[in-house]
């Protein structure tokens, strides 16, 4: 598949309400009186508590044709917003089917998702202090973001239950506003996407295709553009985590997983843990909730068998993989992209190699066939032995069934899923991404954290260049097992 659009729809009918802050954290938020004038060129907007009608510049209107009304839940207001953007010349539109809201003032663009902390201002990454969410059958968003993204002023008048809403003079206009490392050739596309390093043009290339949508709803959609047709037994290849770590929500990948009829699918550790015998591991991902929404399978339960490397392969004569991993016909290598203590990231490639292989194959791979410690490599052999165990899954798989590759750019701590206590994530939430080439894939995640600003990347940055992880995109073009170059496709766009 070389392209996909989603044409967006917009629900006028649809009464958009917007969630506001806790009271102390809004933009400017005091407690005063609510007779505030509109200086020249201002607009004034007044909502009140469980009133349905609102006053713009000391005009009563109705909010809207559905009676809503300004509400508190949780110590949080709500408020509507498709009547305050609206009054002030903006534009609301809802997308039912990507369950996005789309909010543009003064040339400035605002994105939500439902259920997602992550938005985008003017396709730039930002995070939300609550997400948005769908209450009886209405869209509540945060007014905080909003008024800061838009230059609004809020205020809180305690004593009348009365939201003031100021909208200051001369702020709409035709150009959008410029924010440092945001590239508006395209503003219907993220900018973390625009001048990634490896992105190109050339139709000879790998396909990378990208979503902003973290949920179910976007993973079922991501995996459709692959067009991928698994054959037989089809399995699910993903790290059921430590305790305490960062491993994929069983909640996300349910419909995914069922809807293949899946296994999921596993090996046991090589350095001890809960997960370094199959009764604890089993156990382990039952706590984590992944055997509630599928079969779990550990692969190396019953002994190990080898597979081939390719010719190409420099260190390792073989690769050591779990038993049952034959009884499978197809494999989707489902994988949460992030750092990694050895290898500086771990993403597609890492759940192939080290992910697949036996506990004595984890060991085999650490060594780069050497024997002795698992710690003992040298780092660049190392991070070579998990490219050439990759592409011998890989190979293997093109011959029986299949495979493809997706990863999860979610909770990106520069620590492992197998890490019980990782550090707390720096950088936001980017999206999924998926392709057929596990090589093109990891380098579009390492190409978007360097391309994102480095107050938030900078973490991730430096434990992939301490751990010199490039070396296994570089080894694995090398041996052949795919392309650091690759073309991406925005299907959100």
């Amino acid at each position: 598949m070389e392209s996909f659009s989603i044409k967006k729809t917009i629900a006028f009918a649809a009464a958009i309400a917007m969630l506001c802050l806790v009271f102390a954290g809004i933009a400017v938020w005091n407690d005063k009186s609510d007779d505030v004038l509109a200086a020249d060129g201002e607009t004034v907007i007044t909502l009140q508590i469980d009133n349905s009608e609102m006053t713009v510049n000391d005009e009563t209107a109705t909010i809207d044709e559905n009676g809503t009304v300004p509400i508190t839940m949780n110590d949080r207001t709500i408020v509507p917003v498709r009547a305050i953007i609206e009054a002030v010349g903006g534009t609301v539109e809802w997308s039912e089917e990507e369950q996005t809201a789309t909010l543009t003032y003064g040339g400035d663009e605002i994105r939500l998702l439902i259920d997602s902390t992550t938005a985008y201002l003017n396709g730039e990454v930002r995070t939300l202090d609550v997400a948005p969410v769908v209450i009886n059958d209405r869209t509540m968003l945060p007014i905080r973001f909003i008024a800061e993204s838009f230059g609004f002023v809020v205020d809180w008048a305690e004593q009348t239950q009365t939201i003031t809403i100021t909208v200051p003079a001369n702020e709409a206009t035709d150009e959008p506003t410029e924010t440092e490392g945001t590239t508006m050739a395209n503003t219907n596309e993220l900018a973390v996407l625009n001048g990634l390093e490896h992105r190109t043009d050339n139709e000879d290339n790998p396909v990378v295709y990208f979503t902003s949508d973290i949920s179910s709803e976007g993973l079922t959609e991501i995996y459709s553009c692959l067009g991928f047709e698994p054959e037989g037994n089809v399995a699910i290849k993903l790290s059921t985590g430590e305790t305490g770590s960062n491993y994929l929500d069983p909640n996300l990948i349910k419909d995914l997983v069922q809807s293949v009829d899946g296994t999921i699918v596993e090996c046991n550790t090589a350095y001890g843990g809960e997960r370094a015998s199959t009764s604890m591991h089993l156990q382990l991902s039952a706590d984590h909730g992944f055997t509630a929404i599928a079969a779990v399978v550990f692969m190396d339960a019953d002994g190990e068998i080898q597979i081939p490397v390719s010719d190409a392969a420099e260190n390792l004569e073989y690769d050591i993989v779990g038993s049952h991993y034959e009884n499978y016909d197809s494999m989707i290598v489902l994988s949460h992209f992030k750092g990694h203590a050895m290898g500086g990231f771990g993403g597609a490639i890492k759940n192939t190699s080290i992910g697949v292989a036996s506990s004595s194959g984890k060991s085999y791979i650490h060594t780069a066939a050497q024997g002795g410690s698992m710690w003992s490599a040298d780092q660049d052999s190392f991070l070579e032995s998990m490219a050439e165990a990759a592409q011998a899954v890989y190979n293997d798989r093109q011959e029986n069934g299949g495979i493809i590759y997706i990863n999860v750019m979610n909770r990106l701590s520069v620590d492992c899923d197998c890490d019980s206590n990782p550090a707390e994530p720096e950088m936001h939430d980017v999206g999924i991404l998926a392709s057929y080439d596990p090589v093109a894939l990891d380098q579009a995640c390492v190409d978007i954290i360097y391309n994102t600003d480095d107050s938030e990347s900078g973490a991730l940055q430096e434990r992939i260049e301490s751990r010199n992880g490039i070396h296994t995109l570089e080894h694995a073009e090398k041996i052949g097992l795919g392309s650091r170059e690759y073309r991406l496709v925005d299907i959100d766009v």
